[in-house]
């Protein structure tokens, strides 16, 4: 019996030692399974995630998908779905690892999308501001605890039968990502392509902001019942997001106000350091601009779509797809699905590609001007099926194909682009002891003083964690937000090397990091872990 046509035969097996009884199953695709289960200690129903194919076989992941999940139990907010226990467990003769969910009645966002759409041609622009602003509730929390989630869609967010959003999956992608299994021999990228951020895209170092692009996403996809980039491949879709600007809004959308086009253009912004700076910034906005208009419905231009992305990527660089060659779909992130609300619905599927081994990534996410580098040949890419825009009507396929070995000419355009519309700021050398980055510029019109109250222990540099996959390594602290003086010193008692880059940014105050590399939670040498990067702001308007 195939590991896929065993995940509808779970129901019925116990887990934990007969602790959870699994019941039906709620969802399913290439690296998970939800089922429906019941706690028997606590009398209660519960979701139970099975992650599945071959990431339970290594033991470097199951523990960092441990890790992982002990992080995000620690969120406790009404607009996040509860974490109450992991753990391991023999199913199908493979050790699987399995997280212990808080049970939500309710669908799907992108079932409520699809509902809107049908009734109004988009979700009213009332209705998504506000549900935008609960799920950027839900990042503040996680993004103040150091966790990204770098999936953010509308199929990872529930709505409950009250109305309740629930923002689910947190970690689930850093742990695929980190962990060193047989899908992810070379590096992977986890996501899903409509979502992406540039950076992400990249395969680039992501922080707080990286969420924000993708929730800019997708409140352009609740208020115009689309998504802003469309392509015939998930690669061309990544290149768009790196490249390409999306339309406003209210060209497909007649009754948005000009407040809505602006308040998503920033967050799309490719550079990360033009969109908001916090997830609470971005929530407030999406606030007062559903306070600023009399709400309207929808006003659909008819025929209005975003123009095809990626045009001419396809034929020009992708080579030709052998439709014989198929291959099993890449990993795929499975929401956790439906409630009585309906049958369970296939999520938008994930794919991953290559980050290290024979492409080398750029050694910062640095927007200033980068010593060009030479682009090895990418590997192979194995790409999973893309679903079409909910309302588009387009029919697509949804066979797994393989594109071969993407030409030189693809990296090298999409280094082109990331020097062009990535450029900003200058990359100043700073060192154990050196002078704070706002030390040398002056105070112009609009500056923002220091906040010191933001501030990391020493003992989060002497005492690092340990790397969950190599012991002999530690994972580098997470220094965004704080004041560089602590930071300095932090780094100082570690004896550990830095340099400064000043970045021009009156929404932090003087002093404050905005940025760093290697990103929080990579995995170093203590010895030796290298250059930390980190770029401050001067308190100055850009």
């Amino acid at each position: 019996m195939s590991q896929d046509g065993a995940h509808g035969r779970y129901a019925g097996q116990a887990l934990a030692g007969g602790r959870y009884q699994l019941r039906d199953l709620l969802g399913e695709g290439g690296m998970a399974s939800v089922h429906l289960a019941y706690d028997a200690v606590l009398d209660r129903q519960v979701a139970i995630k099975t992650l599945h194919t071959e990431l339970g076989r290594e033991q470097a992941f199951r523990e960092r998908f441990r890790r992982e999940a002990q992080a995000v139990a620690k969120l406790t907010h009404t607009n996040i779905v509860s974490v109450f226990d992991t753990g391991e467990d023999d199913l199908g003769g493979l050790t699987t690892p399995y997280i212990v969910m808080e049970y939500v009645e309710g669908r799907p966002l992108g079932s409520v999308l699809d509902e809107d759409v049908r009734q109004y041609g988009a979700m009213p622009a009332d209705k998504a501001l506000k549900v935008t602003a609960d799920v950027l509730a839900a990042l503040e929390i996680s993004h103040e605890m150091g966790l990204v989630h770098r999936d953010i869609k509308p199929g990872n967010v529930m709505v409950t039968k009250r109305g309740v959003v629930k923002v689910m999956d947190f970690g689930i992608a850093r742990a695929m990502q980190s962990g060193v299994t047989s899908m992810t021999q070379t590096g992977m990228v986890v996501g899903t392509p409509q979502y992406l951020s540039p950076e992400q895209a990249l395969g680039r170092g992501v922080d707080a902001r990286s969420d924000l692009y993708s929730v800019g996403i997708m409140l352009f996809q609740l208020v115009t019942g689309r998504l802003p980039f469309e392509a015939d491949s998930p690669l061309a879709i990544a290149y768009a997001h790196v490249q390409e600007e999306p339309v406003a809004p209210s060209s497909i959308n007649r009754s948005l106000p000009p407040a809505v086009d602006a308040l998503i253009a920033r967050a799309l912004k490719k550079n990360p350091n033009e969109r908001f700076p916090t997830a609470e910034a971005m929530r407030d906005e999406c606030l007062r601009v559903a306070a600023s208009f009399q709400a309207a419905a929808p006003s659909i231009v008819p025929g209005a779509a975003p123009t095809q992305s990626g045009a001419g990527v396809g034929s020009a660089v992708f080579p030709p797809v052998d439709q014989s060659a198929q291959a099993a779909p890449g990993p795929v992130q499975t929401p956790y699905t439906t409630g009585p609300y309906g049958a369970p619905q296939t999520p938008a599927p994930s794919y991953g590609y290559p980050q290290q081994g024979g492409y080398q990534t750029p050694a910062a996410m640095g927007y200033g001007p980068q010593a060009p580098q030479a682009a090895p040949t990418p590997p192979p890419y194995t790409i999973s099926p893309q679903p079409s825009a909910p309302g588009s009507g387009a029919g697509k396929s949804n066979k797994p194909v393989i594109i071969g070995s993407v030409t030189v000419s693809l990296v090298a355009v999409i280094a082109l682009v990331v020097a062009l519309t990535l450029n900003s700021g200058s990359d100043d050398k700073g060192g154990q002891g050196g002078a704070s980055a706002s030390s040398s510029s002056s105070h112009k019109p609009g500056y923002r003083g220091p906040d010191t109250s933001r501030v990391i222990d020493k003992e989060k540099c002497t005492e690092p964690e340990e790397s969950a996959i190599d012991p002999s390594k530690v994972e580098v602290p997470n220094f965004q937000y704080k004041d560089i003086n602590s930071v300095k010193a932090c780094l100082q008692a570690a004896k550990w090397e830095y340099k400064i880059k000043p970045e021009p940014d009156n929404t932090w105050g003087d002093g404050t990091v905005l940025d760093q590399f290697p990103s929080a939670g990579t995995d170093v040498d203590p010895k030796k872990p290298g250059t930390i990067e980190l770029s401050v702001s001067t308190g100055n308007p850009a």
